[in-house]
């Protein structure tokens, strides 16, 4: 083996990942030597003979294990956007490790004791309100990861999260699987009517490079979003969306249903020990809702507004496909296909004639300078430091004077070893440590149309707003100014992290911004006024749909969490099936299970969390009324919002930041009055 550079410091430019000298062999030992080197500054911290202190204690502990969390981060970051067999073998290796090294800090009794002295007595220490933070999140991560348990309690409790470490990650790896194994080839050209020209090049390029004939349709994002909203074959339809849907829900090597109850099991024996009544109950504790009694009376206080508008809609949509094909009964695979029929219909407006303004190079430049006029940042594409993909794009982002925020990668087409969706992360947090404000290294990961021979990867206006909507998350990131790397950035509470995000997307629906960057890519003429027109007309088609999809979703989850008994449930589909009924507009199809392919829950972060899509968009509403009411570019709202928001990342309770921002509590209405249910 070469030497192992993930062993060492970086001697890097900005300090980035050497991604191209980091092999698969390297991780493996990087981590167990990460894990030795974090265990050793534990000890000088529990071993320390002077009475435990502030900054002998809460601040050393907060600063241990850095180079470990330089491995973890770029190894997990490649084994969702550029992963292969051995990294997901690695991944099984690895995450067992990380559990029971976990468990050892956070069970370690010396350790918790000495916290729980610097806890007790916080009331006469001289601690800034970031100091405060950091000491109740440390105290808390023990008390609520088992510190307080007795010892057979506390092995109960690694044996849980080892097990579950382990779950989540096969239930990924099998979703990622199912998504590889289908493909639709498509060798009649009459089966392509209704197909945009850009979505017939991309699968005739696809199928050529598996050296196929015809046309090649896969699970990806962009190839299975138009074919199901613009092809006119039916059964074709049908078939795909039916294997979109029953991911992991096979009855085969791949299947998930076992893993999914094993999961939903597991958590709530956690939250049993550690004293709650379900793992929602836990969760919460840590949001902004508080209770699943909370986001369950908030998420049915929404249902109430949408759902007439949403059976309205559908009544109408139902009409227009009977009118137009003499469709008796919508199904699943109907909806997005005459969704966008009857949406060109009403608006004249449709993707293809959208497309052509939305260069990806374009839309990216449109972020920055929006970036720019809001929070004065400025972005150089720098090609001095590794990528660990020759598809991802790297930039320096420097401030007014030219002093470096961030480094930020930005990965965009889909491929093999990378997960469907999109997402923001970061390779380097930041913090500030012996009077060094250490910058952060972000990065968004997409997956949306590549180009093609004759065409530029050109952008539905859903990939123009999911483009904003990362950018959000990674200023979050760029922007954080904080003194500890836990409280940094995105570290926030799990139903606020979402505001950043959700924000930015409403630059797409104005005009000012949009004529920044919604340029014809062949003519250079900005979008013309009239289709600008129709995207804001447009931006409340089908709300009320759109809302009881995310609010059946979040009520999935807690029926998942909120449950005092997933023991019983015998039947993920069943369960599935009651947990949605009030929320249901097509009819049920029996080969397809949402839970089986849900990683936002079973994978992701986003257990007992989904409904903060809808909470952060009650705050975004009300938040980007406020730039309305000044100028969408007003600088005095934009310093406002990086300097109590952006820049705060968890340091001060979020609805204090937010009312620091907004000068008050956020008004549900606003989300309704930007969605037209009022």
């Amino acid at each position: 083996m070469t030497s192992n550079f993930l062993l060492t410091p970086f001697q890097t430019p900005y300090n980035t990942a050497p991604f191209s000298k980091i092999e698969n062999a390297h991780f493996l030992p990087a981590f167990k030597q990460g894990i030795e080197e974090t265990k050793a500054e534990i000890d000088v911290i529990v071993n320390n003979t002077e009475a435990p202190s502030f900054k002998n204690t809460i601040e050393a502990l907060e600063f241990t294990g850095e180079q470990l969390g330089r491995v973890s981060s770029i190894f997990f970051n490649l084994n969702s956007a550029e992963t292969n067999d051995t990294i997901q073998k690695i991944a099984q290796e690895v995450s067992p490790l990380l559990s029971d090294f976990s468990n050892d800090i956070t069970l370690n009794e010396a350790l918790f004791k000495r916290i729980k002295t610097v806890y007790d007595s916080k009331d006469s220490l001289d601690l800034t309100i970031e100091q405060q933070t950091l000491l109740d999140k440390k105290y808390k991560g023990f008390s609520r990861n088992g510190a307080n348990l007795p010892e057979g309690k506390k092995e109960k409790l690694r044996e849980i999260d080892k097990e579950l470490s382990k779950l989540s990650l096969k239930f990924g790896e099998n979703i990622l699987a199912e998504t590889n194994k289908f493909d639709m080839l498509i060798t009649d050209e009459s089966d392509l009517a209704g197909l945009p020209e850009g979505t017939i090049e991309a699968a005739k390029q696809l199928a050529e490079s598996k050296e196929k004939e015809g046309w090649l349709f896969t699970l990806d994002y962009p190839s299975y979003i138009p074919f199901v909203t613009y092809a006119d074959n039916r059964e074709l339809r049908k078939k795909i969306t039916l294997a979109a849907g029953s991911k992991g829900f096979n009855n085969d090597v791949l299947d998930n249903q076992d893993i999914v109850l094993k999961i939903a099991k597991l958590r709530l024996d956690r939250a049993n020990l550690l004293g709650y009544k379900t793992h929602a109950h836990f969760v919460l504790e840590e949001r902004m809702a508080k209770t699943p009694e909370t986001v369950t009376r908030f998420s049915k206080e929404l249902l109430t507004k949408a759902k007439p508008a949403a059976e309205k809609e559908f009544q109408n949509l139902q009409d227009f496909a009977k009118g137009l094909d003499g469709i008796d009964q919508l199904q699943k695979w109907d909806g997005s296909y005459y969704s966008e029929k009857l949406k060109q219909k009403l608006f004249n407006l449709d993707d293809e004639l959208l497309k052509p303004y939305f260069k990806l190079e374009n839309v990216i430049q449109g972020s920055f300078t929006v970036a720019n006029k809001l929070f004065d940042l400025n972005f150089e594409e720098i090609n001095n430091i590794d990528k660990y993909h020759e598809d991802v794009l790297t930039y320096k982002v420097t401030d007014t004077k030219g002093d470096l925020v961030s480094i930020f990668y930005a990965d965009f087409f889909p491929r093999t070893g990378k997960r469907n969706g999109a997402w923001m992360t970061s390779f380097k947090s930041q913090s500030i440590k012996n009077g060094t404000n250490d910058r952060p290294h972000i990065s968004i990961v997409c997956n949306f149309t590549k180009p093609t021979k004759s065409k530029p990867s050109l952008l539905t206006f859903n990939e123009v707003t999911t483009l904003f909507h990362e950018f959000g998350h990674a200023l979050h990131g760029m922007l954080a100014n904080t003194t500890y790397p836990s409280l940094s950035g995105t570290s926030v509470f799990w139903d606020f992290v979402e505001l950043p995000s959700q924000v930015m997307e409403n630059w797409c629906y104005e005009k000012e911004a949009l004529s920044l960057f919604a340029k014809h890519y062949e003519t250079g003429e900005v979008i013309p006024m009239d289709l600008v027109e129709k995207i804001k007309e447009s931006a409340t088609f089908h709300q009320g749909m759109q809302t009881l999809r995310q609010i059946s979703f979040g009520l999935l989850d807690m029926s998942w969490h909120a449950n005092e008994s997933p023991e019983t449930i015998e039947s993920v589909k069943s369960h599935e099936t009651e947990a949605f009924k009030n929320t249901t507009l097509y009819p049920e199809v029996a080969e397809n299970c949402m839970s089986t392919s849900f990683s936002h829950i079973f994978q992701g972060g986003y257990s007992s969390g989904y409904y903060s899509y809808k909470w952060a968009e009650v705050l975004d509403a009300d938040a980007f009324e406020y730039f309305k009411e000044a100028g969408i570019f007003n600088k005095d709202v934009a310093d406002k919002f990086k300097n109590n928001v952006l820049s705060q990342g968890g340091t001060v309770d979020p609805m204090t930041l937010y009312k620091r921002f907004r000068g008050k509590e956020p008004q549900p209405e606003a989300l309704l009055r930007r969605a037209g249910l009022i």
